[in-house]
């Protein structure tokens, strides 16, 4: 018998808490119109936390709590804040994602042309809300069985 102790292998990182990965398009629809508008505000919340989450470690940026944007700095800017805000918020997401290795075209860009541009067919807003939970999904899957 060898003298030399076995060693466990270091176990997982756990991870801070358990994200969301059941965001759905149909979730923000029915239960925002049944609030009035409130779960899709809670919706965001929780997109911008979990992604400071995720993200943090990777690129040290914060994402802005998404009640600051709707009731102070978007009302005094006109809303332009709130554009900032989705901008830089997809922009993240999308290379949260591709840093995880998903293969997705989400960015800037997704909101800009389904969010605002898509508007004109009706339906662009809901594609983007799609595609949103769909990045996230996966963002959260990944976190939450890797714990990183």
């Amino acid at each position: 018998m060898s003298n030399t102790p076995y060693q466990q292998p270091a176990p997982a990182p756990m991870p801070l808490k358990v994200m969301n990965n059941e965001r759905a398009l149909w979730k923000f629809i029915v239960f925002g119109i049944i609030t009035c508008g409130i779960y899709n505000i809670v919706f965001f919340s929780g997109i911008g936390e979990d992604l400071n989450i995720a993200a943090m470690r990777r690129d040290g940026k914060k994402t802005m709590h998404y009640c600051l944007v709707v009731f102070l700095l978007g009302p005094i800017t006109c809303g332009i804040y709130t554009l900032v805000w989705f901008h830089q918020m997809s922009e993240r997401l999308g290379s949260e994602a591709r840093a995880r290795g998903f293969a997705t075209d989400f960015g800037a860009s997704t909101f800009w042309l389904w969010g605002i541009l898509g508007s004109f067919i009706i339906v662009g807003p809901y594609i983007y809300v799609y595609k949103l939970c769909a990045a996230m999904n996966a963002i959260a899957n990944s976190y939450n069985a890797n714990g990183i």
